[in-house]
């Protein structure tokens, strides 16, 4: 469900942006355009009942009503309130994709501290990622509608193969109202701590990090399960969504397009579409929508999250993990830069031109600046020679200079890397003494 399109933008193109404009799954045409069809629909009827319908009195009220509703409708703070309320759902349905559990982490450690290559030790590392999985379709199913459609009830996870017969048994058998996604959590730990009294875990740092992974783990679990649990206030919700349609039934009549002969200002042409405020229609209640997708992404929309590929690709992955991939490991050879200090992997055609040179630093770049500028250098002390030859005529002393003493009992000698106010001194304290 989720619509991915990041291809698309991975270079910045003429028209890159634009082309993202004619897809349908996921765009703001497909959320929006049954409110946009009964808002255009409303409008056109009352313009029809103000053009054709009404008499003259009639229509002289109408006019006025309008020209109250267009002034008022602007004290009503959409943009505020909007802007507002969809960074907080945005930053809310970030928070939720990164509570989303990853068992990976948790599967490398069972898979490389749970030791046995027997039947036993097989069992056992299979089943503690098995229990892991299983918390976290507990709680996928507990917030999400399209897994919920796929387990509706505990038999479909035994079905599934996710949980066994006997474990079911004791999970109803648990006397708990609560959510009882930490059950299999406890069956981890359980199973961890037999295992490291059977030495199939080898020491106790092996344990404690296997054991904090759960943690982490079950984390998670519960931060989505307080996702949840605890929405956005929906006095909050109220207010946006209150604010957003009343400002659009008051332009439903305060937009429409007056008779230009009665002399309103602001009335001096007569259209019979409005695409400003259509637009305006467009952007604020298509922003409303995009929060009304992103508040709960466990749903079933084009932009929700695939809780069902999650728990096929977690199931998958770890089982493998501690399965499958135990002790595999490929021949170990010599690597092709075996005896070379700086590998260089080659490049293809196409990304040669991505070739660039290894960074140093910005500051290393001065001195090829100075070098660079050394012919303004002898320009400038020419035009000092000059100057000085001038005011050496003219009769201006020695001391009229801030010229060091020193200096001119002994001229610095001339260095192509100098700084320039070295030269400009010993040619400053030369001309002087010639003078």
């Amino acid at each position: 469900m989720t619509v991915t399109y990041s291809r698309r933008v991975a270079d910045a193109r003429l028209g890159t942006f634009s082309h993202l404009l004619l897809r349908w799954k996921g765009s703001i045409y497909k959320l929006l355009y049954r409110e946009l069809f009964i808002f255009t629909v409303l409008y056109y009827a009352i313009s029809i009942l103000y053009r054709f319908l009404l008499d003259d009195g009639q229509r002289r009220l109408f006019e006025k009503l309008a020209i109250y509703c267009d002034q008022y409708a602007q004290l009503i703070p959409v943009s505020f309130v909007l802007g507002f309320y969809v960074t907080l759902v945005v930053s809310r349905w970030w928070g939720q994709f990164e509570s989303v559990p990853w068992p990976d982490r948790l599967a490398a450690l069972v898979g490389g501290h749970v030791r046995g290559a027997d039947e036993g030790a097989r069992l056992i590392r299979r089943s503690l990622v098995r229990y892991a999985n299983l918390s976290g379709v507990l709680i996928y199913r507990s917030i999400s509608t399209a897994v919920y459609k796929r387990f509706p009830t505990m038999e479909h996870l035994v079905q599934a193969g996710l949980m066994t017969v006997e474990e079911l048994r004791q999970l109803e058998e648990l006397p708990s109202p609560h959510n009882k996604f930490w059950v299999p959590c406890m069956w981890f730990v359980s199973l961890a701590l037999r295992a490291r009294t059977e030495g199939r875990i080898n020491n106790d740092v092996a344990l404690t990090a296997i054991l904090n992974e759960l943690s982490t783990l079950r984390s998670q679990c519960m931060k989505l399960y307080s996702y949840d649990w605890i929405s956005l206030p929906l006095v909050y919700t109220q207010v946006v969504t209150v604010a957003v349609y009343s400002f659009f039934l008051a332009c439903l009549i305060g937009r429409q397009f007056l008779d230009p002969t009665q002399g309103y200002p602001g009335h001096d042409l007569d259209f019979y579409l409005p695409v400003f405020t259509l637009l305006q229609f467009f952007f604020y209640v298509g922003w409303l929508k995009v929060a009304e997708q992103l508040i709960n992404p466990f749903g079933e929309d084009d932009d929700d999250f695939e809780t069902n590929w999650l728990v096929d690709r977690n199931l998958q992955v770890s089982l493998l993990s501690v399965d499958d991939m135990y002790d595999l490991v490929p021949v170990v050879e010599r690597d092709k830069y075996w005896n070379e200090s700086e590998p260089q992997p080659p490049y293809t055609a196409a990304s040669a031109e991505h070739r660039k040179p290894s960074y140093m630093g910005s500051a290393l770049d001065i001195r090829q600046v100075l070098h660079s500028n050394t012919g303004s250098y002898y320009i400038s002390m020419w035009f000092h020679i000059i100057l000085l030859k001038y005011v050496a005529k003219t009769g201006i002393y020695r001391s009229a200079f801030m010229v060091p003493s020193q200096m001119c009992m002994s001229p610095m000698p001339m260095r192509t890397n100098a700084p320039l106010f070295h030269h400009e001194y010993w040619l400053l304290n030369c001309t002087m003494i010639a003078s």
